[in-house]
């Protein structure tokens, strides 16, 4: 129905407050005493650590090694507390993945007292067992260390070769977990969760040479650092090899992610030997919710999960000063951000809902669910998705689809449902981990296998808003809602006006 069609009688209004939930990250930072042959850790316990809001490491959390209390189980009502007792389930998910809830970790622990970290070896694994690491493998570690020393074509830095080995040890783990060294670890800290960024180059494929050529290297970015120059060819990114398959847009999009998370590249100079590049995601890019009205829908573009998301998008609606008939929810290239996000965008559009599960190895199996006002139900929803949508987008497509609350179109999402946690190594090193699995409302698992869409879009993703637009229009929709802002004496608030035939 178009805008002119619309009736006006009485209205029945709904306020609902617009105030940015609290969400206290639940980022666990973790240490070990480290012993020379095996590691030993004592029982912990939780302590928060007290910081402003405007701290970039606000509400971070450590875990004392001196106690033998462990945490009991999680009993919170509340979206607020079940977020204390996660890992903040993607935080800020790699590229597609994660940083800490407010954007940065650090702790607060004194490092040059050795009561804060155990490095006496027990006396119950001084003798090493079956399970710990063989002596040969270790003897094996150091005649690789001492044979690049002396043979190596060039002198390499000891701590070089041991950095080296600490990120080789992550990254065959899995593709978001790394090693956090002084500067990636400070730069890091910069970002606000659910920040994108990319690398600061671009790349085309040039059919004449066979291969992708980078074309433009931003001055003083990640890349430009690094020694990444015009002309270089661009081989592979992460684990995906580059060739004539691929698009501009595949390439852009392998490159970003969140802000602060790093990706490895392969490239070379023209005839000259591969070699691999690690770099950050530092050339930042701001996150603009962008919402429009198109024959009385909505459509409501979200690049990125943040803490500040749900707001955003109902100031979007306000904006728009027009009665909204149905949701277009554009999640295209959304690398996935802050879960808690996730969760309370599907509390705009759902009342008590199972929203997504959370399983850590040491943690019970979790859930959070949908809370407040559902400003949202009476409103149709069609979700766009394609294969770079991943992480908190998956989420919350998934568990709109799950109550058949929105329609999924496009096409099979990223596969990301992993939860990584920054642990501070020290006060100028960390580690980024894979500490928990998140799966479907159902159970179902989403991490390597995506998100399903109900409707298979096919030709140019150019074409693929107009064809959300008609399935929508297809729909039955209510005559509309207008959102407006209410001025009070306590607090601004937000007036649903439902207005119907």
């Amino acid at each position: 129905m178009r805008l002119s069609a619309f009736k006006r009688p009485n209205k029945l209004v709904i306020p609902v407050a617009i105030k940015p939930a609290v969400f206290k990250p639940a980022f666990m930072i973790a240490l070990l005493g480290i012993g020379s042959v095996s590691l030993y850790a004592q029982a912990a316990t939780i302590t928060p650590v007290d910081t402003s809001a405007s701290s970039p490491t606000a509400g971070i959390q450590l875990i004392s090694l001196k106690s033998d209390e462990v945490p009991s189980s999680n009993e919170a009502d509340n979206l607020t507390d079940i977020a204390e007792g996660l890992d903040a389930a993607d935080q800020t998910d790699d590229w597609i993945d994660n940083v800490p809830d407010a954007s940065a970790v650090t702790d607060d622990l004194d490092y040059n007292n050795s009561n804060d970290i155990n490095t006496d070896i027990p006396a119950e694994v001084a003798h090493v067992s079956l399970k710990a690491i063989s002596p040969e493998t270790l003897k094996t570690f150091v005649a690789v260390v001492d044979l690049v020393r002396r043979e190596y074509v060039d002198a390499v830095n000891d701590e070089e070769l041991f950095n080296n080995a600490m990120s080789g040890l992550l990254t065959k783990l899995d593709s978001h977990a790394e090693f956090l060294d002084a500067e990636a670890y400070d730069n890091l800290r910069a970002f606000t969760q659910g920040d994108v960024g990319d690398v600061g180059l671009t790349a085309t494929y040039q059919p004449e040479v066979g291969y992708w050529v980078i074309t433009d290297v931003i001055t003083d970015s990640p890349a430009d650092k690094k020694g990444i120059a015009v002309g270089d060819y661009l081989h592979q990114i992460d684990e995906f090899k580059l060739d004539d398959n691929k698009q501009s847009n595949d390439v852009k999009q392998l490159l970003t992610g969140i802000a602060g998370t790093q990706v490895d590249i392969i490239t070379s100079k023209a005839g000259r030997r591969k070699h691999t590049t690690t770099l950050q995601r530092n050339n930042n890019h701001p996150q603009i919710i962008e919402t429009r009205l198109v024959d009385g829908i909505a459509i409501v573009k979200l690049p990125a999960f943040q803490n500040n998301s749900r707001e955003q998008i109902l100031q979007s609606l306000i904006s728009l000063n027009a009665p909204v008939s149905g949701i277009l929810l554009d999640m295209r290239n959304n690398p996935g951000g802050v879960l808690a996000s996730a969760v309370q965008i599907a509390s705009l559009f759902m009342t008590d809902t199972d929203v997504v599960k959370v399983k850590g190895r040491q943690s019970p199996l979790q859930t959070l669910s949908t809370q407040g006002t559902a400003v949202l139900k009476p409103l149709p929803v069609v979700i766009l998705q394609n294969r770079y949508s991943a992480s908190a987008a998956e989420v919350l497509a998934s568990s709109l689809q799950a109550q058949k609350r929105a329609t999924i179109v496009g096409e099979v999402s990223y596969g990301k449902g992993s939860v990584q946690s920054v642990i501070p190594l020290n006060e100028e090193q960390a580690v980024k981990l894979t500490v928990a699995h998140y799966l479907t409302a159902a159970g179902k698992k989403i991490d390597r296998i995506g998100v399903q869409p109900d409707i298979t879009l096919s030709g140019s993703e150019n074409t693929w808003e107009q064809q959300a637009l008609d399935l929508l229009r297809q729909q039955e929709r209510p005559s509309g809602i207008r959102f407006v802002k209410k001025d009070t004496s306590k607090a601004s608030a937000v007036e649903k006006s439902i207005l119907s035939n």
